[in-house]
């Protein structure tokens, strides 16, 4: 996990953004990655572990209507989580975790029942969010399992998505100062 953490703390440093981070299920521990790798304050503007549904609302701007209609694990509120963060912190990206590692199903939802999102920079017209996605998982395993996945797959998305916007220029700076061809 740190190599993909490291990985997108690189791509971010290439490309001159910044994250941040909005976790409820995972406690902190995807800030906790990022902040193992030397360097992460370059690219890594903070995060809000909002573990209470009210916290979601008040400080990263989930709908209320959603949070009551829906419940806290939904992938609209991953994604409303993820741009909240990012607009909070003044972040390039922002992702985010919201779930259930148990021990017992919550808001209607079974264990292992995970939402991951990523936000993505801002349109300078609009304000509305250019990119950006969510990723649904079922996971298994115990409480720390399910954890730990959630923080791999959150930043495995955020590698795809940062990954994929890359322009060949951008590539070719990444290959270059990494000693490739």
């Amino acid at each position: 996990m740190t190599s993909t953490a490291a990985d997108v703390l690189r791509l971010l440093r290439v490309r001159g953004e910044t994250l941040a981070v909005a976790e409820s299920l995972t406690g902190g521990l995807v800030a906790a990655a990022l902040t193992d790798v030397p360097g992460a304050s370059q690219a890594f503007r903070g995060s809000v572990t909002a573990y209470a549904t009210e916290v979601k609302h008040r400080l990263l701007g989930v709908d209320a209507t959603l949070l009551d209609r829906r419940g806290a694990v939904d992938p609209q509120v991953a994604a409303q989580m993820a741009d909240g963060v990012r607009r909070a912190l003044g972040a390039d990206w922002g992702i985010s975790t919201t779930g259930v590692a148990g021990p017992a199903p919550q808001d209607g939802q079974p264990v292992g029942t995970v939402h991951v999102a990523v936000a993505g920079p801002s349109g300078t017209d609009s304000g509305a969010s250019s990119g950006g996605k969510v990723a649904s998982l079922r996971l298994n395993g115990g409480r720390a399992e399910i954890r730990m996945e959630s923080v791999r797959s959150v930043l495995a998305l955020l590698l795809e998505e940062l990954a994929g916007e890359q322009t060949g220029n951008e590539r070719a700076q990444d290959t270059e100062q990494n000693g490739g061809t």
